[in-house]
């Protein structure tokens, strides 16, 4: 049967990066492992493709074998294959070192019994006005986590004597095995890794070592924050566990639409109602801004959607360049009652302009036909 494409095995694009490749395997590795399959017929399937993912990423991750391949194939590919079990070189510096990750991964940290971990990373949804995302605000977060507890200390027992060593792994949280040609660990099941045995829980935590709290976080929103993006605070998510660095945490944003303006890039927009007349005959008009009402003064003629800007009322930039302006197009409002008089009035202005008073409304339409006739 001939070869999958090795690109298509790792279900990555052809000019992927090499931490793309990377990444893929180390999934697919994860996802085949035959280790991790229970019974024959999946095992053995999983066997093959195990195989299938390690040779394409044995050619991918090497740049002289993947560009033989990208130029001739799998027939270039497999020139200089070979040296490991299988026909895979597991001492190679970048393929052995991935397989490290991946049964660390599977299996915990090995020899050296329980390993650091990192805390988990938390999200917080903040809500802004408008106002608060175009000058910024110093904000008061009230953050839930999950702590390790002060009555136990972390240690998840009500005393020191209630820790016990694990008697099946003694004190190592890991059990050994031998499968295949790999030596490889397994979290212990009795203490689940821990290495230790809580005879007596601590009352406060119930053994769990940890307890939620609330904490409060005071954060600097910048001026010109948009909806959708995220600041980033290091280290103020959940604690690692065994001594391993804390989480982050994320403070995504989200705007609240404003009853008159709106944004476009670092720009305000809104509109402005221009009556009739003033649109003609030109005036001033009283408009809104974010830092209060000013006048602008709108010339004779004015059309509609006519735009104004005023220069720097608009939104501060997050790389610190120039302040946006702030932009306002013109609405002209045109009466819908009108009395008899000003009827007359508009009707000899009309006149006077040297208009036609379609009245009927079939004016245009009868226009179009005589012009296509």
């Amino acid at each position: 049967m001939a070869k999958r494409d090795y690109y298509e095995t790792l279900g990555i694009d052809r000019n992927a990066a090499d931490d793309e490749i990377k990444k893929a395997f180390r999934k697919l590795a994860r996802q085949y492992h035959p280790d991790l399959q229970h019974g024959e017929q999946p095992k053995k399937t999983a066997e093959e493709k195990f195989k299938e993912i390690n040779e394409a990423y044995e050619v991918l991750s090497d740049q002289e074998k993947r560009r033989r391949y990208d130029m001739f194939g799998h027939a270039g590919g497999q020139q200089g294959f070979g040296g490991g079990p299988e026909g895979f070189d597991f001492g190679r510096g970048g393929f052995g070192d991935v397989f490290n990750d991946i049964f660390e991964d599977f299996f915990g940290a090995g020899r050296s019994g329980q390993r650091a971990e990192r805390g988990s990373d938390l999200q917080y949804n903040l809500d802004l006005s408008f106002e608060e995302s175009v000058y910024g605000k110093e904000a008061t977060l009230k953050i839930p986590r999950a702590e390790p507890c002060t009555d136990c200390k972390g240690t998840g027992a009500r005393t020191a004597d209630a820790v016990k060593v694990c008697p099946s792994c003694k004190g190592a949280g890991q059990l050994r095995f031998q499968q295949g040609f790999f030596s490889i660990s397994r979290p212990c099941n009795q203490c689940e890794g821990a290495g230790q045995i809580i005879t007596d829980p601590c009352g406060t935590c119930r053994g769990r070592r940890r307890v939620r709290r609330e904490r409060m976080l005071s954060v600097n929103i910048p001026a010109g924050i948009e909806s959708g993006m995220r600041l980033r605070l290091a280290n103020e998510g959940e604690p690692g566990d065994n001594g391993g660095p804390p989480g982050d945490l994320y403070v995504a944003v989200t705007v609240q639409p404003h009853e008159i303006f709106t944004r476009k890039g670092n720009d305000i927009v809104c509109d402005i109602p221009v009556s009739f007349v003033t649109a003609t005959l030109g005036g001033k008009v009283e408009v809104p801004t974010l830092k209060g009402t000013t006048v602008i003064k709108v010339p004779s003629g004015t059309q509609q959607d006519k735009a104004f800007r005023l220069k720097g009322l608009g939104v501060p930039s997050l790389k610190g360049q120039q302040t946006g302006d702030q932009i306002m197009k013109v609405k002209i409002q045109i009466p819908t009652k009108l009395t008899a008089k000003q009827k007359a009035l508009l009707t000899e202005f009309a006149k006077e302009s040297g208009m036609t008073m379609d009245t009927d409304g079939d004016g245009f339409f009868d226009k179009m036909k005589t012009y296509f006739e």
